[in-house]
């Protein structure tokens, strides 16, 4: 005997949910999928602060980066005490008092608990270019009187005397951005030259397999080195930035367009490419407006996954002394002050450098899983 019809008492045959599945893009089953991956989106939110900390570096910092004043050298980072004597909530430090240690005759700065100066938001400091675009001298914090570069050192001073606070603000804008225009030139030639590899076939895609294979085949960083070790020490510090974006981009398209030359060749033979090129559309334009949405999200997990990579190269270069050089400021730059060991052992806050290396790093990795286990939302 025959099941009864299911009747409307029974409840629909696809839910609301399904339907929103079934008509939703690839982009929104990836995005629904990467929101239940709790530490990649704990770590998609840091990375962003760290790079609107990048954006607003000038306005974070408190002294100018660049100032040197040898009496400071080597100051301990102050504490900040947040409760004053009548128990209210008045962040201040105590201003800093010079005296000379009679056994080394070095000036020797000490906490004067008699003369507090009070931190007030959005206080004046030196002057900066906002966004390039408003000239101001209003910074997140300062004191409530006096300079900040005489009594605020919040991580400390360096040798020099600068600050080691203001100076890692400008290292994290610097280093972020040549992570992100790398990996922005990176796949603009990895999703180029994969997808001719892919599309054409043939000679073309020879050629540039084998010249991937030959770019892969050398060690990577001897040739950074090589290629770093070779730049004129004349040229400025624009364009040593510049320069060093782009060695550090050389190798990293190589393995995104391995990528995507599967993906295309995947794809070349379905029906909308055949009738993207019927109806008379250049190769380029199938590339880029047919083929490259059909696996954005993996393009954006390879992205990801990428970023620290780049990251960690201009830091080994620039700590090594054949990347970015001072005026510059950049991770890698400030950790040539902790390869000295007789450094850190007077100060060893120089080393607070790597701490935002390091959490960078762990979060564009986790990032990159999170994403990486989403590109597939039907998996």
């Amino acid at each position: 005997m025959s099941a009864p019809p299911p009747t409307a008492a029974a409840g629909p045959l696809v839910t609301v949910a399904e339907e929103k599945v079934a008509a939703a893009t690839q982009l929104q089953l990836t995005w629904w999928r990467f929101r239940k991956h709790k530490l990649a989106v704990a770590s998609g939110i840091l990375v962003l602060l760290f790079y609107v900390g990048a954006i607003f570096a000038d306005f974070l910092a408190v002294t100018e980066p660049h100032a040197t004043e040898a009496a400071r050298s080597y100051i301990p980072p102050q504490a900040i005490h947040f409760f004053d004597e009548d128990g209210s909530f008045r962040p201040h430090v105590y201003a800093l008092k010079g005296k000379r240690d009679m056994r080394t005759f070095k000036l020797v700065y000490a906490p004067d608990p008699a003369d507090k100066r009070y931190l007030r938001l959005f206080g004046e400091g030196y002057s900066y270019s906002l966004l390039g675009v408003f000239e101001t001298n209003r910074h997140l914090f300062g004191l409530d009187r006096g300079k900040p570069e005489d009594a605020l050192f919040l991580l400390g001073t360096d040798q020099l005397g600068r600050d080691v606070w203001s100076r890692l603000m400008l290292a994290t804008r610097t280093s972020l951005t040549i992570g992100l225009i790398g990996v922005a030139l990176s796949l603009f030639l990895g999703v180029l030259l994969g997808g001719l590899s892919g599309l054409y076939g043939g000679v073309v895609d020879t050629v540039i397999q084998r010249v991937i294979e030959i770019l892969r085949s050398i060690p990577t960083i001897p040739l950074w080195m090589g290629l770093a070790a070779a730049l004129p020490n004349t040229w400025s510090v624009t364009e040593v930035y510049i320069a060093i974006t782009v060695i550090i981009s050389l190798i990293g398209w190589t393995e995104l367009a391995r990528v995507v030359r599967g993906r295309f060749l995947a794809l070349r033979e379905e029906d909308f490419i055949t009738a993207a090129e019927l109806a008379g559309a250049s190769r380029l334009r199938i590339i880029f407006r047919h083929m490259v949405p059909s696996f954005l999200s993996h393009i954006i997990a390879a992205v990801s996954l990428a970023l620290p990579a780049m990251i960690i190269s201009e830091t080994t270069l620039s700590f090594l002394g054949l990347g970015l050089r001072p005026p510059a400021i950049s991770w890698g730059v400030l950790l040539q002050d902790a390869q000295n060991i007789q450094a850190l052992g007077i100060a060893p806050w120089l080393l607070v450098v790597a701490v935002p290396v390091i959490m960078v790093i762990l979060a564009f990795n986790f990032l990159g899983d999170g994403l990486r286990d989403a590109a597939d939302p039907y998996g």
